[in-house]
């Protein structure tokens, strides 16, 4: 949620960086319902005053034994009026916040200026594509052919886009897990939590998935409850409405399946595991004081960076443009995955700084060396998301016999497992 003090103060400031996100729109009805909602508390305030006013002369009065029969009509009507511009009040509240849970982040200055994807920018390259002697194929014909995973009985059980992993595919899911958490606790100093999966309202809210993005999440009405979309939601309101332990820093890091509705027709892009409902994620989440945030986020890229540089990769990092940033981000970064069956890149990783944004929703604060309170700054990253980071081995570790090579850092995790193959 954005500071409307800062909206105040800074309006042309907070107008060229909406625009640069699509969003300008929103900035003067906001402004407008804040002006209202002033003036409203103003006069609230001022008709309070004259209450107390009156309140002093009738006791006067009585005490005097002077008639209040004036006085205490002057009250009623002076009471109706509090109650009336009270109510007026609430409504002006509730449309106000409304509005200002529905405004996105500002792009830091930093981001590159663009209305798309086509505006974002290489930041670097790791790994060279492998050269094939033979015509590789899409991880759906790898898989299936190797036994890993069943897309027709994962949609018999619960429709399209649920897949279910067999065999050594589901070791495969497990190993990658058990991978990336020992990888980031040990070497990155996370600390490892395991949360709920199903979330409030509350913390769709604190992170910025609520109000706007309703309709692209999995509600259970009955309960009130929602499928988290990723372990940011779980992970980052573990603090919210508190003030965070010190020192800051806090690193933590969670495995936990991932409810999405994803649009677009059958094809290409939606084929095999390129677009689920439901996958896995080892998620990374830095709670951190706003002077460090951007450093932070350096090293969080570098942290999901690790895993596939670990598993022996091709990967580029890109630099989102302020119009392909997520609602709540101020700068991301994307890690993409080549793919050679698919023939294209695939993002694995967003790794986003969100300054004080969620914070300011979350009501998540810190204390500084002189026990004053402030929003703390916090991020997150994919370290990594499973479903691509599968079609990612599978497609650039085929062999021309049909069988898959481990990356050897997974061999030990897979039981010595080092190549998959048909039964």
């Amino acid at each position: 949620m954005l500071d409307i003090k800062r909206i105040r103060d800074a309006t042309d400031e907070v107008r060229e960086r909406l625009a640069a996100k699509g969003a300008e729109s929103l900035l003067d009805p906001l402004l407008e319902l804040d002006r209202e909602r002033r003036r409203l508390l103003t006069e609230v305030e001022q008709l309070k005053n004259q209450r107390n006013v009156v309140s002093k002369e009738i006791g006067a009065r009585k005490k005097a034994g002077e008639d209040i029969a004036s006085v205490s009509a002057e009250m009623r009507q002076l009471g109706d009026r509090i109650a009336e511009a009270d109510q007026t009040v609430r409504g002006l509240e509730e449309r106000f916040n409304d509005h200002l849970l529905r405004m996105p982040n500002l792009p830091h200055a930093s981001t590159p200026i663009g209305v798309d994807a086509t505006g974002n920018r290489v930041v670097r390259t790791h790994g060279e594509p492998r050269a094939f002697s033979f015509t590789p194929k899409p991880h759906w014909e790898v898989g299936q052919r190797l036994g890993l995973f069943d897309f027709e009985r994962g949609a018999k059980i619960a429709g399209a886009g649920f897949p279910l992993f067999t065999g050594a595919g589901a070791r495969l899911e497990r190993a990658l897990i058990q991978f990336m958490l020992d990888l980031h606790t040990t070497r990155h100093g996370y600390r490892e939590v395991s949360p709920p999966v199903l979330v409030n309202a509350a913390s769709m809210t604190g992170t910025g998935q609520l109000p706007k993005m309703k309709d692209d999440m999995y509600y259970i009405g009955a309960d009130e409850l929602y499928l988290a979309p990723t372990a940011e939601v779980p992970v980052t309101n573990i603090y919210r409405d508190e003030i965070m332990p010190s020192p800051l820093p806090v690193y933590l890091t969670a495995y936990t399946p991932c409810f999405r509705r994803e649009a677009g027709a059958a094809g290409r892009e939606t084929r095999g595991l390129i677009r689920v409902h439901q996958f896995d994620k080892v998620e990374l989440v830095k709670f951190v004081e706003p002077a460090t945030s951007y450093d932070e986020l350096e090293s969080l890229v570098q942290n999901a960076e690790a895993v596939l540089q670990a598993l022996d990769l091709p990967y580029r990092v890109l630099q989102l443009c302020s119009g392909d940033l997520s609602f709540a981000a101020a700068k991301c970064y994307d890690i993409e995955l080549w793919a050679p069956g698919h023939d294209g890149w695939l993002e694995v990783s967003s790794c986003s700084n969100f300054e004080d944004f969620q914070a300011r929703r979350a009501n998540i604060r810190y204390r500084d060396a002189q026990g004053k309170t402030h929003f703390v700054h916090t991020l997150n990253g994919s370290g990594v998301a499973l479903a691509r980071l599968v079609v990612a081995i599978l497609e650039n570790f085929q062999q021309e016999d049909g069988s898959v090579v481990m990356p050897p850092a997974l061999v030990s995790y897979m039981g010595g497992l080092d190549r998959l193959t048909s039964a």
